[in-house]
């Protein structure tokens, strides 16, 4: 009896809604890519697509923490000479909030056309509406790091 290996076509794929609201930035974005990836799947297989959909809202509401907002860079190039822009996280996030949550799970994907894919069905919006209520996403809530840190010694 040999290995049970998923094809492209017969990976079921569920629809996830996350509400970045008040959330650190890299937890929803672990979480996003873990989701778009398949990772949380008993047939995940690194050569096949077999990820979810991810809907993430309130990006304009995410949490940076640390001196993050003030001191985090964001870099672009017009694909000219001398056309390297770069703008501060406090400034995207006025100007474009979506991509700062966009390029953090962008990050956390494979550079390859498997990861172009999975990056295809990653949906971000600024505030809490989106347009995807037809295909009855799971709300999901991402793991929120306990108010303790600190170990109890016995």
């Amino acid at each position: 009896m040999g290995s049970f290996v998923p094809t492209a076509g017969s990976v079921e794929r569920q629809w996830h809604v996350i509400d970045a609201e008040g959330l650190v930035l890299g937890r929803v974005a672990t979480e996003a890519a873990r989701l778009l990836q398949g990772k949380h799947k008993a047939v995940y297989t690194p050569h096949i697509d077999t990820g979810d959909h991810v809907v993430i809202v309130n990006a304009a509401k995410v949490r940076l923490t640390g001196r993050k907002e003030e001191q985090k860079l964001y870099r672009y190039h017009s694909g000219y000479e001398g056309g390297l822009r770069e703008e501060r996280a406090k400034d995207l996030r006025r100007k474009n909030p979506v991509r700062i949550v966009e390029e953090a799970v962008r990050g956390m994907l494979p550079k390859t056309k498997l990861g172009e894919a999975m990056w295809r069905k990653l949906k971000v919006y600024a505030d809490a509406k989106h347009p995807h209520q037809a295909q009855k996403p799971r709300p999901l809530q991402p793991n929120r790091p306990s108010k303790s840190t600190t170990r109890e010694v016995a």
